[in-house]
């Protein structure tokens, strides 16, 4: 099990600037050292100031026709929709820095969750076959009950050991959704939690200080097994964490 890196900044745009930074240097080396990288980016509104700072300062860095770009998961709704994932980051972000329609591996969660589920992994499967089944990277978010992606406490999502993308269902509307898994995000070179706000400093303090139950904070459940863990967290959200656990940036 991966020891965690928990790194506090001061505010939202320091943590944007840091989360950017990650990117872009772990994006360069899985091109420098393979020609390719395999991003997967979180949905939700955690990542829109890194997903601006890239598309605004540090895209030129990065060779995008070597980037390839999936999602953790999606809301079971049209890709015109307010609520999808990829439309949040295709207009904030992808568009932008012009990757590659190609590179562009979204999961078509419009054709219900069954078979877009199954569909993706497949995707999933073909695309990383090179990497063994890693991701370069990973972006979360972590809720205010402690999920991440789209696995929410109680459901059979966090249990599932065999496949890579299940359905999921969410306590809020829209209620179907797809995500990916544990055994898939755990395999990844490196995963990224982009955590802030007060709303969130109980279930941050109990995921990261406490032992929990990951049926109950299912973003305890993300340990990379031959990969690093970091979290960036805004003052707000570690308000409550010991202050012997995390570096300040």
């Amino acid at each position: 099990m991966t020891n965690p890196e928990i790194r506090v900044a001061a505010n939202g745009e320091r943590l944007a600037v840091e989360a950017a930074k990650l990117f872009t240097d772990c994006a360069a080396s899985a091109i420098a050292s393979r020609g390719r990288a395999h991003v997967c980016l979180a949905g939700g509104s955690a990542p829109i100031a890194t997903y601006e700072r890239l598309s605004r300062d540090r895209g030129g860095s990065i060779d995008w026709e070597k980037v390839n770009i999936y999602f953790g998961d999606e809301r079971c709704v049209s890709p015109d929709r307010d609520q999808s994932n990829y439309r949040m980051a295709s207009n904030v972000f992808l568009g932008r820095v012009g990757v590659p329609t190609g590179n562009i591996h979204r999961i078509k969660a419009e054709l219900g969750p069954e078979r877009s589920s199954t569909e993706y992994e497949r995707t999933l499967r073909r695309e990383l076959a090179e990497t063994n089944g890693r991701f370069d990277l990973v972006l979360l978010g972590m809720g205010v009950d402690g999920h991440t992606l789209s696995i929410f406490p109680g459901h059979d999502s966090v249990r599932v050991k065999d496949r890579w993308c299940v359905p999921g269902i969410a306590p809020v509307a829209p209620r179907e959704r797809v995500t990916l898994t544990f055994p898939v995000i755990n395999s990844a070179s490196m995963v990224v939690f982009l955590v802030s706000g007060c709303e969130k400093a109980e279930s941050l303090r109990d995921v990261l200080a406490c032992p929990v139950a990951v049926e109950q904070y299912p973003a305890a459940g993300v340990c990379p097994s031959n990969g690093r863990l970091i979290w960036l967290l805004d003052e707000a959200v570690a308000a409550l964490l010991p202050p012997e656990l995390y570096a300040s940036v």
